[in-house]
């Protein structure tokens, strides 16, 4: 799984998931990615799952990028517990995805290859996803301006 190799505070506040992402929002690495389309939180397991699919599907050929690292601790206290004495234990690492956020990147295969690869991932994640292409990202930024 995926997990800093160390961090300055161990345990942190939930925060916030308003606004758009600012930044990861372009297709920079390959020719098709997945982009988020509502916020939330996504487990470094359910990201592990995500890449394997991936993968699988095309087979060892072209190339996969991640583009979302879970850097975010979440804890949890044990079930039936009472109120108070603390903040729980860490659990799990998620990071934190906003709409617009391109999550994963694939390039180096056809086009329904990969746009069936990316479809098979968007199944894992536990946000509304879309499979999107760099044209797709560009045509829309130059329709803004």
């Amino acid at each position: 799984m995926l997990m800093p190799k160390r961090v300055k505070r161990r345990k942190q506040f939930r925060g916030s998931m308003k606004g758009k992402a600012t930044r990861g929002n372009k297709i920079s690495y390959g020719e098709y990615g997945i982009v988020a389309l509502e916020p939330g939180w996504i487990r470094s397991n359910q990201i592990e799952a995500a890449r394997i699919a991936m993968t699988r599907y095309i087979k060892r050929g072209g190339k996969v990028w991640i583009k979302i690292f879970p850097d975010k601790p979440v804890t949890t206290k044990p079930a039936e517990t009472r109120m108070g004495s603390g903040k729980g234990s860490l659990e799990y690492w998620v990071a934190v995805v906003k709409p617009g956020r391109v999550m994963f990147e694939i390039a180096g295969v056809p086009e329904d290859v990969a746009r069936e690869a990316l479809r098979l991932a968007v199944h894992k994640l536990p946000v509304k996803c879309k499979v999107v292409s760099r044209e797709d990202l560009e045509g829309g930024d130059n329709s803004e301006n």
